[in-house]
């Protein structure tokens, strides 16, 4: 029976290849490659920068008991895994500080299903 490659190397071994899967927010980001003292090749994501999100697209969320950015986005996109699009609408450095305790009647962004961000 033959090895199976992990994922990761498998795309190491292909030019160009993008480690992100379609529904990462860092699947249109630039992939750069450094090259470290030894000649090893580390690939990374480059820094995201987002445009100003456009406030028609958005709508207002006042964050309750409990809530937390995957179940918001089960919510309002009908896939948890979409958390970073409303971290991203969101003036926050980590995530969590969307719903924890203490954002409690905190009002929120939500950006619109396949809402865009202005360029």
């Amino acid at each position: 029976m033959a090895d199976i490659e992990s994922y990761e190397s498998a795309l190491s071994a292909i030019p160009g290849a993008h480690p992100y899967p379609r529904s990462s927010r860092y699947h249109d980001a630039e992939i750069g490659i450094h090259v470290q003292k030894d000649g090893a090749e580390v690939r990374y994501a480059k820094r995201r920068l987002l445009p100003p999100l456009d406030v028609q697209e958005t709508q207002e969320h006042v964050v309750g008991s409990g809530e937390r950015p995957d179940l918001l986005a089960q919510q309002y996109f009908g896939d948890p895994g979409q958390w970073w699009r409303i971290a991203d609408a969101n003036p926050v450095l980590d995530p969590r500080e969307l719903a924890d305790q203490a954002g409690v009647g905190r009002v929120i962004d939500i950006p619109a299903p396949g809402g865009h961000r202005r360029v």
